[in-house]
């Protein structure tokens, strides 16, 4: 066999990595650089590119596979010592450092290489983008406000999105970017409240570590309260139609309903509010942005 073909990952090595940056989970931002994609594209000549629109998506999963493996590698000492992670790949020898780090620097690569060809505004910032990702996991390290750090992140897919588009700044989409990093910061603080024993006693630091899970709660219904104020005015912003605005109604009922199953003294629903609840957001509204941008006029 040769080296080269030695070096090729295994299917089962695949399976694993995938499995370990929890691929789908992409369907929390990548609707968002969706629609922040298309509404610069129907700003700029009402056209879908088509090319455009694969290279943001290449770079969007590319990043966030790079980010969450980074994460897992990073905090997989911590994962070993809390029984909710503890069957993760990299505890559980499913996966080895030395393979994580190539399925990272791989998706890296993929990740700079799609910026490259987007255009030279989206390379040249493509570093920036790539320093929250590798900061957060320290985050619990040093702050007791990491899901800050994480909604930093999070808010470069729809500016990302945005220029990979017209090559330049926009404020429309500095908008939406705030709304995506304190929606996905808000429903952090929630997730959060289950691991609060274990966190305090191996040290690791968050809002509800320090301050306890009713103040968490109430942290991301402020976060969820400003992420609704904040695409209400990006709809302002970019004149949109009545299609995006029953979006926002969606919206505004499905965080409602995350915090009516999620309480203080009763996290049972909490998985169901993670992962079904904020899936369903980022879905529904970018259904209903595309649905506005064609009746306004956007060709397919």
């Amino acid at each position: 066999m040769s080296s080269a073909s030695a070096a090729l990952p295994r299917p089962g090595r695949t399976k694993a990595f995938l499995r370990l940056v929890m691929i789908e989970h992409s369907v929390f931002a990548l609707p968002f650089a969706y629609i922040a994609t298309l509404t610069a594209m129907f700003e700029l000549d009402r056209n879908i590119h088509w090319g455009r629109l694969l290279l943001v998506t290449v770079c969007m999963v590319g990043l966030r596979t790079f980010a969450m493996a980074v994460n897992r590698i990073i905090d997989r000492e911590i994962d070993a010592r809390n029984p909710r992670t503890a069957h993760r790949e990299l505890v559980t020898g499913a996966m080895s450092v030395r393979h994580a780090w190539t399925g990272a620097l791989v998706a890296l690569v993929v990740f700079l290489g799609s910026a490259a060809l987007l255009n030279p505004l989206c390379l040249a910032l493509a570093p920036v983008a790539v320093i929250p990702m590798v900061v957060y996991p320290y985050g619990k390290r040093f702050t007791d406000f990491p899901q800050a750090i994480l909604g930093l992140a999070q808010a470069m897919g729809p500016i990302g999105g945005w220029l990979a588009v017209t090559g330049s700044w926009s404020w429309d989409a500095v908008i939406l970017g705030l709304a995506v990093g304190v929606w996905i910061g808000g429903f952090d603080l929630i997730y959060a409240c289950q691991d609060v024993e274990t966190d305090r006693e191996i040290g690791v630091r968050s809002v509800p570590a320090r301050f306890g899970i009713p103040a968490a709660i109430w942290g991301a219904r402020a976060c969820h309260t400003v992420t609704t104020a904040l695409f209400v005015w990006y709809a302002l912003a970019t004149h949109a139609g009545a299609f995006f605005w029953l979006g926002l109604v969606i919206v505004a009922a499905a965080f409602v309903y995350e915090h009516r199953i999620v309480r203080p003294h009763d996290l049972s629903r909490l998985n169901r509010a993670f992962f079904s609840v904020n899936g369903f957001i980022g879905i529904a509204l970018f259904v209903c942005a595309l649905l506005d941008l064609l009746v306004r006029g956007l060709t397919v």
